[in-house]
């Protein structure tokens, strides 16, 4: 019973293959759209956890600008805070903790001038603010320690004073106020702070600060992304002890993590996948609606052919299976193809999209997306040939013999 059933419906799709393969085309599409798009989500929600995940950690430490709320002027950091941040009786969830001084110097090279910012810090900079050398190296310890006159370049002082070219940069000596500094490496551009001189905080503080002991940020990590709000919480509570601050509306110190932001970032990335895969998602809907459209053309155009199987004893639910079958298997088909369109899709794109652009997020095919896409299909032939195929299982033998 069920293969004569099914052996009707594709002799009845064989029949209209043109209208047949039109049908399917728009849940092709909609199939193929729903998994492309969300590929491209997932790989651009990867290359940003890849970009900024290692920042989950990273609480930063700045003073107050100006007056503090109620009174009296901000106190300085210093790296005697710093130092107390860093005891692990007061602070068992601080790992790190890098002190950043900063400011803006005219850099010289010949004739050239570039006014750029300077940052000073320390050994593990790079490492914390999560910036990767293209050409040479980082300072050490032992530079930081003995105040080397020695620099790393951002991509707009390399650009501007060496043509751009990292490699022609290196072991040059770049005049920087009254000093000079060699050029020991170069960091890659990130978008953010790529105008920049990074050297040993001793060297910057000779003439940003003229010596001072204060810092412009302190750039703390916790433990583990799970310690962050518990070392916010010790931050907060060793800076207001050292500061004398009682009314915390009064704090002369500002405490930030990045895990929030990043948290907010992600989710929004998040949303826009699945909106996007949303919005690839009506042409599903357009496409049930071709379906819906061609299976009543085709109760129809076989009116005749239902009466006369209905005269010989073809029960009702054998008349409601067959059209239910041949909607199914047209969206089915579709959908399969979809699948096939859209992996093909995503996967040449993988390998295709970062030769041409380099930056460019790699699609990453969901499986999720690709069981719900071709689920939706099949469910869509349920619903789009269910009135259909139940107004033909309802016909009446005679009228339907009547029918011209």
């Amino acid at each position: 019973m069920i293969w004569e059933v099914t052996r009707i419906a594709l002799r009845g799709l064989r029949a209209n293959k043109l209208r047949s393969a039109l049908t399917t085309l728009g849940i092709i599409i909609g199939v193929s759209a729903v998994i492309l798009l969300t590929a491209l989500g997932n790989g651009i929600q990867a290359g940003f956890n890849e970009q900024f995940g290692s920042l989950n950690t990273q609480i930063t430490v700045t003073p107050s600008e100006g007056a503090v709320p109620g009174g009296g002027q901000a106190r300085d950091l210093t790296e005697n805070d710093m130092e107390a941040l860093l005891n692990p009786r007061n602070a068992p969830d601080v790992a790190t903790a890098t002190p950043i001084v900063g400011g803006t110097a005219l850099l010289q090279v010949g004739g050239d001038q570039y006014r750029t910012s300077v940052t000073g810090t320390t050994a593990d900079y790079l490492t914390v603010s999560d910036r990767e050398v293209t050409a040479g190296r980082g300072f050490d310890d032992q530079e930081v320690r003995t105040n080397a006159k020695v620099v790393v370049l951002g991509p707009g002082p390399v650009n501007e004073l060496f043509g751009g070219s990292s490699t022609a940069a290196l072991n040059q000596e770049v005049r920087i106020g009254s000093a000079v500094f060699r050029v020991i490496g170069t960091v890659e551009a990130t978008g953010q702070e790529d105008d920049v001189a990074i050297m040993p905080m001793g060297a910057a503080r000779s003439y940003l600060t003229g010596g001072e002991d204060k810092l412009d940020t302190i750039i703390v990590r916790a433990r583990s992304a799970e310690a962050v709000t518990a070392a916010t919480d010790q931050i907060t509570a060793i800076l207001s002890e050292r500061h004398h601050i009682r009314d915390t509306a009064k704090r002369d110190f500002n405490v930030r993590a990045l895990q929030q932001q990043i948290q907010e970032a992600t989710q929004f990335l998040s949303f826009l996948t699945l909106f996007t895969g949303a919005v690839a998602g009506i042409s599903l809907i357009v496409g049930s609606i071709g379906v819906a459209n061609i299976m009543l053309v085709t109760v129809t155009e076989r009116t005749r052919e239902i009466g006369i199987r209905k005269a010989i004893g073809a029960r009702p639910r054998v008349i409601l299976g067959q059209f239910l079958l041949e909607s199914v298997f047209l969206s089915g088909l579709g959908g399969l193809m979809g699948i096939a369109l859209g992996v093909g899709l995503s996967l040449t794109g993988a390998l295709v999209l970062p030769q041409l652009i380099p930056d460019f997020p790699v699609p990453s095919v969901d499986p999720a997306s690709i069981v719900l896409s071709f689920t939706i299909s099949l469910f869509i032939g349920l619903i789009a040939g269910g009135y259909p195929a139940h107004r033909a299982s309802r016909l009446r033998p005679i009228e339907a013999l009547r029918y011209q």
